[in-house]
């Protein structure tokens, strides 16, 4: 395995990428996936300046695996408390690796309206990938043993936990 890189860094590195974003983009929106999606989005928004407030989905009902896992029981309603359609939406996740996640979560975008375009930014991408979904951006790729994974915790501090896969059961995202 890879080293992992200090959190500054990978901070840093997302940062950089979503400010080269936010030039490139006609009227852009950051929007984080609950839970480590948001701390990071929250964080880059702080980091960037940015004034419009940052929106936040929880797909717990757009996941695939829904029936078997059953309510999270944190589920709260999402906030996008501006129009996404035709906007340039920077969907901000902290894990990503098979890509279901990710799928979710534009499954829900597309149900508030269509965007002009979603960049995906991911603190860390874990390569593993069980469908066609990548990251624009990325603080660190790393693969992993197979029967590891890494976690995002916080909010403040912000630190990533290498986790065992029976471990990693039963979480939040399956990345």
């Amino acid at each position: 395995m890879t080293s992992l890189l200090p959190m500054d860094e990978l901070l840093a590195n997302l940062e950089d990428g979503v400010r080269r974003q936010y030039q490139q983009l006609d009227n852009p929106a950051l929007v984080g996936i609950r839970t480590g999606g948001v701390w990071l989005a929250n964080r880059l928004h702080e980091r960037l300046g940015l004034s419009e407030p940052i929106g936040e989905l929880d797909i717990s009902f757009y996941r695939d695996d829904f029936s078997r896992l059953g309510l999270n029981p944190r589920v709260r309603p999402s906030s996008l408390p501006f129009e996404t359609q035709g906007r340039n939406i920077v969907l901000v996740d902290d894990v990503i690796m098979s890509g279901r996640t990710i799928r979710a979560a534009m499954n829900e975008l597309f149900d508030y309206g269509r965007p002009a375009r979603i960049v995906l930014a991911t603190l860390l991408d874990l390569g593993a990938r069980e469908l066609p979904v990548q990251p624009d951006i990325a603080g660190q790729s790393l693969t992993l043993p197979r029967d590891k994974r890494l976690k995002l915790r916080g909010p403040d501090p912000l630190r990533v936990e290498a986790v065992t896969l029976s471990d990693a059961r039963g979480g939040e995202s399956d990345q």
